[in-house]
Protein backbone atom coordinates (compact mmCIF):
# COMPACT_ATOMS: atom_id res chain seq x y z
CA UNK A 1 0.00 0.00 0.00
CA UNK A 2 1.88 3.13 -0.93
CA UNK A 3 0.45 6.64 0.80
CA UNK A 4 2.69 10.03 -0.10
CA UNK A 5 3.19 11.79 2.85
CA UNK A 6 3.92 15.75 2.37
CA UNK A 7 6.48 16.80 4.89
CA UNK A 8 6.51 20.67 6.28
CA UNK A 9 10.26 22.07 5.71
CA UNK A 10 10.94 22.14 9.24
CA UNK A 11 11.11 18.07 9.59
CA UNK A 12 12.67 17.72 6.17
CA UNK A 13 16.11 17.01 8.34
CA UNK A 14 14.67 13.61 9.07
CA UNK A 15 13.94 13.11 5.08
CA UNK A 16 16.98 13.92 3.81
CA UNK A 17 15.59 17.12 2.21
CA UNK A 18 12.40 15.31 0.79
CA UNK A 19 8.95 17.21 0.28
CA UNK A 20 7.52 14.33 -0.08
CA UNK A 21 7.91 10.14 0.87
CA UNK A 22 6.04 7.27 0.88
CA UNK A 23 5.11 5.11 3.17
CA UNK A 24 2.64 2.54 4.07
CA UNK A 25 -0.03 1.42 6.58
CA UNK A 26 -3.68 0.86 7.60
CA UNK A 27 -3.74 3.80 9.79
CA UNK A 28 -2.00 6.82 10.31
CA UNK A 29 -0.46 5.17 13.66
CA UNK A 30 1.14 2.55 11.31
CA UNK A 31 2.21 5.07 8.49
CA UNK A 32 4.16 6.92 11.16
CA UNK A 33 5.95 4.04 12.86
CA UNK A 34 6.60 2.88 9.16
CA UNK A 35 8.43 6.24 8.17
CA UNK A 36 9.91 5.90 11.34
CA UNK A 37 11.57 2.93 10.06
CA UNK A 38 13.15 4.95 7.24
CA UNK A 39 13.36 8.23 8.62
CA UNK A 40 14.35 7.70 12.54
CA UNK A 41 12.99 10.17 14.89
CA UNK A 42 10.10 11.25 12.83
CA UNK A 43 7.20 9.66 14.52
CA UNK A 44 8.39 11.32 18.04
CA UNK A 45 8.39 14.69 16.27
CA UNK A 46 4.69 14.39 15.08
CA UNK A 47 3.51 12.24 18.09
CA UNK A 48 3.69 12.55 22.08
CA UNK A 49 2.10 10.22 24.48
CA UNK A 50 0.29 7.65 21.51
CA UNK A 51 -1.49 11.06 20.65
CA UNK A 52 -0.36 13.91 17.99
CA UNK A 53 1.13 16.68 18.93
CA UNK A 54 -0.84 19.67 20.01
CA UNK A 55 0.80 21.86 17.51
CA UNK A 56 1.01 19.61 14.48
CA UNK A 57 -1.68 19.60 12.19
CA UNK A 58 -2.02 16.32 9.61
CA UNK A 59 -4.38 15.90 6.73
CA UNK A 60 -6.10 12.93 5.26
CA UNK A 61 -6.76 14.07 1.88
CA UNK A 62 -7.10 17.90 2.77
CA UNK A 63 -9.16 16.74 5.58
CA UNK A 64 -8.50 17.26 9.05
CA UNK A 65 -7.32 14.26 10.92
CA UNK A 66 -8.82 15.00 14.43
CA UNK A 67 -12.07 15.23 12.43
CA UNK A 68 -11.88 11.72 11.64
CA UNK A 69 -10.00 8.99 13.95
CA UNK A 70 -6.78 11.35 14.85
CA UNK A 71 -4.07 8.78 15.33
CA UNK A 72 -5.91 5.42 14.45
CA UNK A 73 -7.64 7.08 11.38
CA UNK A 74 -7.72 4.39 8.65
CA UNK A 75 -5.74 4.49 5.43
CA UNK A 76 -6.08 3.77 1.87
CA UNK A 77 -3.83 3.18 -0.82
CA UNK A 78 -3.16 6.24 -2.66
CA UNK A 79 -4.30 8.23 -0.06
CA UNK A 80 -2.07 11.50 0.88
CA UNK A 81 -0.92 12.68 3.68
CA UNK A 82 0.15 15.91 4.80
CA UNK A 83 1.84 17.05 7.87
CA UNK A 84 1.68 20.99 8.51
CA UNK A 85 2.77 22.40 12.00
CA UNK A 86 1.02 25.07 13.54
CA UNK A 87 1.83 28.39 12.85
CA UNK A 88 0.79 31.15 15.83
CA UNK A 89 2.04 34.51 17.31
CA UNK A 90 2.89 37.54 15.59
CA UNK A 91 3.38 41.30 16.71
CA UNK A 92 -0.43 42.07 16.42
CA UNK A 93 -2.42 43.78 14.04
CA UNK A 94 -1.39 47.44 14.63
CA UNK A 95 2.10 46.58 13.59
CA UNK A 96 0.83 45.69 10.15
CA UNK A 97 -2.27 47.70 9.70
CA UNK A 98 -0.26 50.95 10.58
CA UNK A 99 -2.08 51.55 14.00
CA UNK A 100 -0.72 54.05 16.65
CA UNK A 101 1.95 53.00 18.74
Amino acid sequence: MAIEVRIPTILRTYTGGAKAVEGSGSTLDELLADLDTRHAGIRERIVDGGELRRFVNVYLNDEDVRFLDGITTKLTDGDSVTILPAVAGGSGPSAHLGGAR
